[in-house]
């Protein structure tokens, strides 16, 4: 084989090997979530063109193989290459998988199709109130819409089984993001402004020019959209893009925790991979407290750093909520959907049905997987 038969040879080889390589590092292949492959993967991303453009001036060089001999295996060869490429970039992708919305409609009660034993991810801000089901949400990874005067993201990563909204908001500028892949099985976005990667779980970038910046993040509650109406009668609530409902999970499998996937099924013991927490950060204090525990008691007094804390879960096993408490020595019980202490009477959105005294202070709590909770909370204590 000569030279130039070489370099073409050795250019269609290294451009597929390469794209092969690039999906790889951000994607749920076998092993590469288990790896530090972030800093691999980025360079891979930023320097794309310069390793394509350096491939093809080789497969350029070497053409000439088409001139002599027998012509239907270097037309092979690039036809192969050709069709690993396509499929790399235009079928594998992040964000050509699990595409956004066509459309992103909303509708109040009366017109809702929704049906209310759905899980949502539910935002309150200044005045207005809407619902996300994550039976969408774990398809599209990412929902931009705006509530209460500002732009939000509503996210959900099924591999993490963890739901997070923030204000898309970088260097004082709305930012927009794109779905690119995933690491240690979190959903990784890319920002369109300085193509830094953030992390789902979190609202991080980390990789990129604007690493270690953060995204404000929003309160919202995971609970039924009959619990959710139930607090918020005027809601607006996310209806299904028809042209995603092919993939949507329509039965809501997921959310009851009756997947069969490899990468989104449930753990039922406590403190496996794939067991569910529920965690809390306050400031540099994390704590994850076990579902099958919570399930049992109902209600959770604790502490998480020097704040004290009450988890409580709903009689329905779904609605659950986290309220700092005022005084450390303060001990709420749970009588059917009503917390109680001192005197004092509180409903699950922390309102005071005493007629008297300050409601409870609310305060994120997550559902997540143990696994992605400790990975990406390293700290964190447990609830034992």
């Amino acid at each position: 084989m000569g030279p130039s038969a070489k370099a073409f040879y050795l250019g269609l080889a290294g451009l597929a090997l390469f794209e092969a390589l690039k999906v790889y590092f951000i994607m749920p292949m076998p092993g590469s979530q288990g790896i530090e492959s972030l800093g691999m993967a980025y360079f891979l991303h930023t320097y794309r063109w310069v390793f394509r453009v350096g491939f093809l001036i080789a497969i350029a060089l070497g053409s000439g193989v088409f001139l002599r001999g027998r012509k239907w295996l270097p037309a092979l060869a690039a036809s192969g290459t050709i069709v690993v490429v396509w499929l790399i970039n235009f079928e594998m992708t992040a964000e050509r998988m699990f595409r956004q919305p066509a459309k992103l409609a909303l509708r109040a009660r009366g017109d809702n199709s929704v049906g209310e034993d759905s899980i949502v991810l539910g935002i309150e801000r200044n005045g207005e109130t809407k619902a996300y089901p994550i039976r969408f949400l774990v398809y599209h990874h990412q929902v931009q819409d705006s509530i209460g005067g500002g732009p939000v993201i509503v996210t959900y990563c099924s591999v993490c089984r963890t739901g997070r909204v923030f204000e898309p908001i970088v260097d004082g500028r709305l930012e927009k993001f794109r779905l690119v892949g995933m690491d240690h099985f979190n959903a990784m976005f890319e920002d369109a402004s300085t193509h830094s990667w953030w992390r789902q779980a979190t609202g991080e970038a980390v990789i990129g020019p604007l690493k270690g910046a953060m995204l404000p993040e929003i309160d919202a509650r995971q609970l039924s959209l009959r619990e959710w109406f139930k607090l918020h009668p005027s809601s607006l609530v996310m209806q299904p893009d028809e042209k995603s409902k092919a993939d949507y999970d329509l039965k809501g499998k997921f959310e009851r925790g009756e997947s069969t996937g490899k990468l989104t099924r449930t753990d039922s013991a406590s403190w496996k991979d794939n067991s569910w927490v529920v965690g809390i950060q306050i400031a540099s204090a994390s704590k994850a407290y076990d579902w099958n525990r919570l399930k049992a008691q109902r209600v959770i007094n604790d502490r998480v750093g020097n704040v004290p804390v009450v988890l409580v879960l709903a009689a329905d096993q779904r609605n659950f909520a986290a309220f700092v408490r005022t005084d450390a020595g303060l001990i709420f019980k749970l009588n059917g959907d009503v917390l109680s202490a001192n005197g004092q009477s509180f409903d699950l959105s922390g309102r005071n049905l005493t007629g008297s005294g300050q409601p409870l202070k609310e305060m994120n709590a997550h559902q997540e997987f143990w696994h992605s909770w400790r990975t990406f909370h390293p700290g964190t204590l447990r609830d034992l």
